[in-house]
């Protein structure tokens, strides 16, 4: 009787036991030691993003089928990967991520790059990685799918911090390629497009250590972004961008079809494009060898990607100056991507500074509204503004990657309030939630 008890009753328990301590090894583990196989017992079924003309939409791989459309309400935080390299610092991360879901975002844009040496480099010279610094992305995605959160990845830096253009120009002449001095031969020089070619290759091609899937089939990525704000030293230099983009888009999508891929634009107009040099923010916009209806146009790219800093981009305007250009310069994308482009529209980046007026009215409210307000108006007509994402969000004690644009989002009560109110007019749902409570 004693051991058909024990065979019914008590080992059981003991193996629910175990599968729970293998659970909480794996999630908080001290050291560098990886469980991988429970993963998929606390990972949600969330379904992957795609596009029906200008709209993105969430497609049901389930016995249904069907698809629902998804407006985002989004922000960034490039500094995840960094923060997750070390166990003691990961809480930050989910952290980050537990207080997006709390505001009701679902899309998070973050850096799955980190070029030349440091202790924190991913990839230490062309094709070597480091595969802590790996794990730590694979923390990231394993955390941001855990919160209902999607992200945007982007695959490398036109600026030199982590590395960027520059350190691949670098390595091509430490190897003793022959290129030109200027960083705009990192669009053009063959081996250094075989260099970000093999790059691209081991992020897409990536078994998640922690999760077990690979990255192209990892749904709670939202889109590969091929550049942070692609800029050229010349404009002459414009016609190789818009060879590489399509080059490099394609190559993505020769490895993976299920993910989206976007530029990473700024947005600005060149300078052939018809009746839009108005509404760049100056005449050097056109400089920059960039064009948003023509990089944007691009096969394989699947949605448009749109940054606004007024405060940088026009600084010696008042609120009112700032105001109206901001107005135009988003009804003018989504335009485009309605009529032009047939594709959603992103606000990928939508920054300002927390300025206060003799009055108290924060500057960054008044212009990010004006965005939300697009957005959501957008949205009630299905049109192609798809959605925002700010510029940036931090947790306590990661002030060394703030910048005047980043902000903790609970020391801003007004803006605050303000993400949380957008998330609640584009998702029912959260809205209900919050109702409730």
């Amino acid at each position: 009787m004693d051991s058909q008890w024990r065979a019914k009753t008590l080992y059981p328990f003991l193996g629910i036991l175990l599968l729970l301590s293998l659970l909480y090894l794996n999630f908080n583990s001290s050291d560098d030691s990886y469980f991988s196989f429970p993963i998929f017992l606390w990972q949600p079924k969330i379904g992957f993003v795609s596009t029906n003309s200008t709209q993105f939409v969430i497609i049901d791989d389930g016995a249904g089928g069907g698809e629902s459309a998804f407006y985002v309400n989004g922000w960034n935080s490039y500094w995840l990967m960094m923060e997750s390299v070390w166990s003691p610092s990961r809480p930050k991360v989910s952290e980050m991520f537990k207080r997006g879901a709390q505001m009701g975002l679902t899309v998070c844009r973050t850096w799955a790059f980190s070029d030349g040496r440091g202790a924190n480099a991913l990839q230490v010279s062309p094709g070597l990685f480091n595969e802590r610094v790996f794990r730590g992305l694979d923390y990231v995605i394993v955390e941001a799918r855990r919160n209902h959160i999607r992200l945007i990845l982007s695959l490398v830096n036109n600026l030199v911090a982590f590395g960027g253009k520059n350190q691949y120009v670098n390595w091509a002449k430490q190897a003793g390629v022959n290129v030109s001095l200027s960083d705009d031969s990192f669009f053009s020089n063959p081996a250094i497009k075989d260099y970000y070619k093999a790059y691209i290759k081991a992020v897409v091609k990536r078994k998640n250590s922690l999760s077990g899937v690979m990255y192209l089939e990892e749904p709670a990525i939202f889109a590969w972004e091929l550049m942070n704000e692609p800029r050229c030293a010349s404009s002459s230099s414009a016609p190789v961008l818009q060879a590489w983009i399509a080059e490099m888009a394609a190559y993505i999508k020769s490895l993976d079809k299920r993910h989206l891929v976007t530029v990473g634009l700024e947005g600005f107009y060149g300078p052939n494009t018809t009746n839009k040099s108005e509404v760049n923010p100056g005449i050097w916009a056109a400089s920059l060898g960039t064009d948003f209806i023509l990089n944007s146009a691009t096969d394989n790219i699947d949605f448009a990607s749109v940054h606004a800093y007024p405060d940088s981009w026009i600084p010696h305007a008042d609120l009112e100056a700032k105001t109206n250009y901001l107005s135009n310069w988003v009804d003018s994308h989504i335009i485009d991507g309605d009529f032009v482009l047939r594709k959603p529209v992103l606000f990928t980046e939508v920054g300002s500074r927390w300025d206060e007026d003799e009055k108290g009215v924060h500057k960054r409210d008044v212009l990010l509204k004006i965005v939300y307000d697009k957005v959501y108006e957008s949205a009630k007509k299905r049109q192609a503004g798809a959605g925002a994402l700010i510029w940036q969000l931090l947790v306590e004690d990661v002030d060394e990657y703030s910048d005047q644009f980043s902000f903790i989002p609970q020391g801003s009560p007004s803006t605050y309030n303000l993400i949380k109110e957008q998330s609640c007019r584009l998702q029912k749902n959260f809205c209900r939630k919050q109702q409730s409570k």
